[in-house]
């Protein structure tokens, strides 16, 4: 993808920064909380006081589900001024600024040390890397020896008829609805574009394989809409 497509795809999202987590919430039925804070206690007890980055944090939900895991510290990137306004703007209402922090950060170029994480993480993100397998690479960089990569991502269901049904509401009714509530023509059509795109369940587990990471583990909810997936740098 061309740097100029990154402006876009960072454009894009700063057009709909304003109406992202209701959307999120609304199209989801509300289900994207749980999602999270499943992914995150993926987590649970592996690692003391770990050192976290979220890639692609966004309005930085993840981040703050994370919380639980008690790390020293939280580190959120993302291409959108706008979204990490967000961001920092929640971190701030509730007093966390000296535990999470934000930086405007491509994911193909991230601006880390070798080994400096213990978790390297993202949500909804890693699809709209502008380059899959530069961005993975990027996560085994940073992440320690020892540290997992942990990537909640959106999996096109197989059991019919819900595969249909899913099929339908996400080609149709999201982008229509997308569009009426953030007045963004593009966004919602994007979303359904990337997750089509997206090389996930048996496709995925090769890439991250090939990245580097062992143990690659993955994990459907909800029908197989979205997938946790896990992998350990040695």
């Amino acid at each position: 993808m061309s740097d100029g497509n990154k402006a876009d795809i960072g454009s894009m999202f700063d057009s709909i920064a304003w109406r992202y987590d209701f959307l999120n919430h609304f199209l989801s039925f509300g289900i994207d909380r749980s999602w999270r804070k499943k992914a995150v206690r993926c987590m649970s007890g592996k690692y003391r006081d770990p050192e976290i980055l979220d890639i692609a944090t966004g309005t930085g939900d993840l981040a703050l589900a994370a919380l639980s895991l008690d790390p020293s510290s939280i580190t959120g990137t993302d291409i959108s001024p706008k979204m990490l306004e967000i961001a920092s703007a929640k971190v701030r209402r509730k007093g966390l600024e000296g535990k999470i922090r934000f930086e405007l950060c491509d994911s193909g170029n991230l601006g880390f040390n070798d080994n400096s994480f213990d978790i390297v993480m993202s949500a909804f993100g890693v699809r709209n890397f502008s380059d899959l397998q530069g961005g993975l690479s990027e996560m085994y960089r940073v992440a320690r020896k020892g540290g997992t990569v942990l990537i909640l991502e959106f999996s096109r269901p197989s059991v019919f008829p819900f595969r249909q049904v899913y099929n339908s509401y996400f080609r149709h009714m999201l982008p229509l609805t997308g569009r009426l509530f953030s007045g963004d023509r593009k966004a919602y059509g994007y979303l359904y574009d990337s997750v089509m795109n997206f090389p996930e369940g048996e496709l995925f587990i090769n890439i991250l394989n090939g990245s580097g990471f062992t143990e690659v583990n993955e994990e459907r909810l909800t029908l197989g809409v979205v997938s946790i997936y896990t992998g350990v740098k040695k």
